[in-house]
């Protein structure tokens, strides 16, 4: 079995950093008073500077020859080897800002298919305007996705209802629920459903998780009460789909009315005021805070619900 080499490496706890400047200086300038002026200092200074340097590592580094210094074969492979970190060191130290034009974010996120409907297009041209090599990545919604935040493995989670604890939380906008039913459904002439009228009725539920729609069975569970459901779907799109020719309703966020519903054959009503409006959030790793890119996001994601806040405020049924 080959041995292992035993290194014995300088304790850097015991070197003193604030000699760096000193050490670059004074490789390159080959000078004592050129160096001194370099860094800011005295030329008492950068001469104690160099004492203590030679002590550090057992070198002369710089010695005199007729009327000018030379590099020892020690400085010359220090100085090299400075080539390479002090450019890194540089970097590390620097403000860490963050240039959207200049700089690709690979950007994973997490929501229901309704927010990828309403938010991912409007998000994706401000991200490809401001930052055109940066990527969006939508993920469906599941039960896993603040363990996903946990593990670093989403930037983002989009979803309605009450704050994840540990979780940094920031309120997007608020939507307004609406019901979507057929044009021969019963109730088609009326504005809206009182919560007697819309728990008289029947519906196909859209299973955000656990095979519930929490923002409404949830908020009827408090009240005591519960909907029929004799159909439950897993996307919003696919459950306004099948209220078409049938007595079925289809509680929804309104955003999806713009794009979503077929006004020919089916009308859009005011929901019970019980379950009327759900406030849709953000949240993130603390440990993201703050970070540059991702404030960038947050705050290119802020901007993005605004125009989302603007169109659910000036709706019809908003009134």
């Amino acid at each position: 079995m080959p041995t292992l080499r035993v290194m014995h490496p300088m304790n850097i706890s015991r070197v003193d950093l604030n000699l760096l400047p000193s050490l670059v200086a004074l490789l390159d300038e080959r000078q004592i008073s050129r160096a001194a002026s370099r860094v800011g200092i005295s030329q008492p200074a950068m001469s104690r500077a160099l004492q203590r340097l030679r002590r550090v590592l057992a070198d002369e580094l710089l010695v005199r020859t007729d009327n000018e210094y030379r590099l020892t074969p020690r400085a010359h492979r220090i100085r090299a080897q400075l080539a390479a970190v002090v450019p890194q060191l540089d970097a590390m130290f620097a403000d860490d800002g963050f240039e959207p034009g200049r700089e690709a974010l690979d950007v994973h996120v997490a929501a229901s298919d309704y927010i990828a409907t309403v938010l991912a297009p409007p998000l994706h041209r401000r991200v490809r305007d401001a930052s055109p090599t940066s990527s969006l990545r939508f993920r469906h919604w599941h039960a896993g996705v603040f363990d996903q935040i946990d593990a670093g493995e989403l930037d983002l989670v989009f979803f309605g209802g009450l704050d994840p604890p540990g979780l940094k939380v920031s309120r997007l906008f608020t939507e307004r629920f609406v019901c979507v039913v057929d044009r021969s459904h019963p109730s088609a002439d009326a504005d809206g459903l009182d919560l007697d009228d819309y728990l008289g009725c029947r519906h196909v539920a859209i299973d955000i998780d656990t095979g519930q729609q929490p923002a409404v069975d949830l908020t009827l569970a408090a009240l005591g009460v519960a909907r029929r459901t004799p159909l439950t779907l897993p996307f919003h799109a696919a459950a306004l789909a099948a209220v078409a020719g049938t007595d079925l309703v289809v509680t929804l966020p309104s955003l999806l009315v713009d794009t979503q519903v077929d006004h020919a054959a089916t009308r859009v009503l005011r929901a019970p005021r019980e379950i009327e409006t759900l406030n849709y959030l953000m949240a993130w790793h603390p440990v993201l805070d703050n970070d540059a890119r991702h404030v960038w996001l947050r705050e290119t994601v802020a901007i993005t619900a605004l125009e989302l806040q603007r169109r659910v405020s000036t709706a019809p049924w908003a009134i």
